[in-house]
């Protein structure tokens, strides 16, 4: 019975991933907008249904099928945001991005490091 439920919650994840990246893809192919435009447009994507009370329902649902795909990064900077909205107020805009993002972007920083200072990338 677990592993039924656990092959269902790989599958919706598998799934849902799949088509954040498939639409990802289209959205290259079939207009002159570059990679940056659609790193820029998930994030407010993100952002967006985040705002509307609808990522977290696609989040109980998909699990790393959604967090995963930069459309999160919106997801975790408005949420962040919006608590400390709610906890501080007014200064709360400010605060709460750089409270819950920076967990995230220093250990990309980080790591990025590390991986360029181990394998000597080329230009």
């Amino acid at each position: 019975m677990e592993s039924e439920v656990r092959g269902l919650n790989y599958l919706a994840a598998f799934l849902v991933g799949g088509l954040v990246c498939g639409l990802g893809q289209l959205f290259l192919d079939f207009t002159n907008y570059t990679p940056a435009h659609l790193l820029v447009g998930m994030v407010i994507t993100g952002s967006l249904l985040t705002g509307v009370g609808w990522f977290q329902p696609i989040i109980d649902f998909a699990g790393a099928g959604i967090t995963v795909p930069v459309i999160n990064f919106g997801h975790v900077l408005t949420k962040g945001v919006l608590t400390e909205v709610e906890r501080e107020g007014f200064l709360g805009l400010f605060a709460g991005v750089l409270e819950v993002g920076s967990a995230g972007v220093s250990a990309s920083i980080i790591i990025g490091f590390l991986m360029a200072a181990l394998f000597h990338p080329k230009e």
